[in-house]
């Protein structure tokens, strides 16, 4: 059987309930009984002044307290505090009611000597003990002519007899704190009950949910109905449903666009080779060329995915040295001179008075430029313009930060693309024509070379007012 949270904590709530309703019993039996002890001392104390001026009466008229069992025995046990008594010849007159009345209203009267001897109990038990001087405080002295004759004592019986009225009430008394414990526990039950009930739906969605995720359904969501932990909780959930959504569908898509780059050069391969095979084609120098070239082709897509999944695991190898921006980017621009010439494009150098150094691995920078400049010649029109600049980032102190910039004359970037040209395969051409684009790694490859040396690489667009006046379609910029 399941081990449900919902039960656990009912379990748990009904733990502390239990708990909770011992304590609160025994302090409150406790209290009750102590109260109860304390009114019937007090209430004794008043019924022994009560007869202590009878009894002197009583000695005054007998001379000694010879008979005083049986007239204590017959006395009105009815009289409350302030009514008169009558005692004459042993015998208390005015509505007698019969033997032990006493014990019938749950008191026992106590009458000792001066000397506290006990000589009449009316619970029959201490007659002819001697009564410490505490116990004979606590009764009422009896005085004849400015004499002490005697002691009366009035108090409850015992409570632990079963025939006491003070048994009894406290019997009452416990049972109502007991029922009104259980009650109130089995109202308490049920209200954490309807509680943990609320707390725990959540849950349990999120845990359908989670389920449903793992059997591929990605577009499960819960809902979100709280601002608490709870809360907070599903709204994590939906955020990390989102994120495997989008990664399921990147992988898909790329998968879908390395199949797409790898069939192109392996198709012209395959055709090639079977039309040389058929004698269609001959087996020259010129067609031996067109398969190696597209051999390159898939040597350097293999290669660009290998970087790019040895620099996202944090694995790429840097040589790190003292590098001078200002001569790397005039070494770059030398060796791809040639290419924008032919495309008819000028490629133009602007390094700052004091160019910026930093430790760096040249080769890569120089991976990272090349990229670059081949992404702005295949969108920059003949008669464009490419600027190729090293300097420093804008901003006084701490924020004047080395920076790299490589700026065209091209197109620009459509405000869609924008936030998405860094990422793998990603082409602002859906058809993704051969004519119209590389593979979609080159700007990948540039954001993981630079984040490995520390740095942000982002780009601008649409164009913007360069230093002699001519607009720039964009501008890719990196900082270190």
């Amino acid at each position: 059987m399941r081990r449900s949270l919902f039960f656990k904590l009912l379990g748990a709530f009904a733990l502390v309930i239990l708990v909770l309703a011992v304590i609160v019993s025994v302090l409150v039996n406790r209290a009750t009984a102590g109260q109860f002890r304390l009114y019937a001392d007090r209430n004794g104390q008043l019924w022994a002044a009560q007869l202590a001026p009878q009894l002197a009466d009583y000695y005054a008229r007998q001379g000694s307290w010879q008979g005083v069992e049986a007239a204590l025995q017959g006395a009105n046990a009815m009289m409350g505090p302030g009514m008169g008594m009558m005692m004459d010849g042993g015998m208390m007159h005015r509505g007698a009611v019969g033997r032990d009345m006493w014990s019938m209203m749950g008191l026992r009267v106590v009458l000792a000597d001066p000397a506290g001897r006990v000589l009449s109990d009316s619970a029959g038990v201490l007659v002819g003990q001697t009564l410490a001087a505490d116990q004979l405080a606590a009764g009422a002295s009896i005085q004849v002519n400015g004499r002490l004759v005697g002691t009366v004592l009035v108090a409850a019986q015992p409570a632990l007899a079963t025939e006491s009225p003070a048994a009894a009430f406290l019997r009452d008394v416990n049972r109502s704190i007991l029922l009104a414990v259980a009650a109130a526990g089995l109202i308490a039950l049920a209200l954490g009950a309807g509680l943990f009930f609320h707390l725990t739906a959540p849950i349990r969605q999120l845990t359908a949910a989670a389920h449903a995720i793992a059997a591929g359904d990605l577009s499960r969501r819960v809902a979100v109905r709280s601002a608490d932990e709870l809360g907070e909780l599903a709204a994590a959930f939906n955020a990390m449903a989102a994120n495997l959504a989008a990664a399921e569908a990147q992988r898909r898509q790329m998968v879908a666009d390395i199949a797409h780059e790898l069939r192109t050069p392996l198709s012209v391969l395959q055709a090639n080779l079977e039309a040389m095979q058929d004698g269609i084609l001959p087996a020259d120098d010129e067609q031996l060329a067109s398969l190696h070239e597209e051999t390159l082709l898939l040597g350097r897509l293999v290669a660009d995915l290998r970087l790019l999944s040895l620099a996202e695991a944090g694995q790429l190898k840097l040589d790190l040295a003292e590098t001078d921006l200002g001569e790397l980017v005039c070494r770059a621009a030398e060796r791809l001179r040639p290419a924008a010439e032919a495309r008819g494009i000028e490629l133009a150098v602007e390094v700052a008075p004091d160019p910026p150094r930093i430790q760096a691995d040249a080769g890569r920078l120089a991976q990272v430029i090349g990229n670059l400049v081949d992404n702005a010649l295949r969108y920059t029109p003949a008669g464009g313009r490419i600027v190729l600049a090293a300097g420093w980032s804008d901003g006084p102190g701490p924020a004047r930060r080395p920076m790299i910039s490589v700026t065209d004359t091209g197109q620009g970037i459509a405000a869609e693309d924008l936030p998405h040209i860094f990422d793998r395969f990603y082409r602002g051409d859906k058809s993704r024509a051969r004519a119209s684009g590389g593979s979609g790694l080159g700007l990948a490859i540039v954001k993981q070379l630079v984040e490995a040396h520390g740095g942000r690489v982002w780009a601008e667009s649409p164009a913007f007012p360069a230093p002699d006046g001519r607009g720039f379609g964009a501008r890719v910029v990196m900082t270190f």
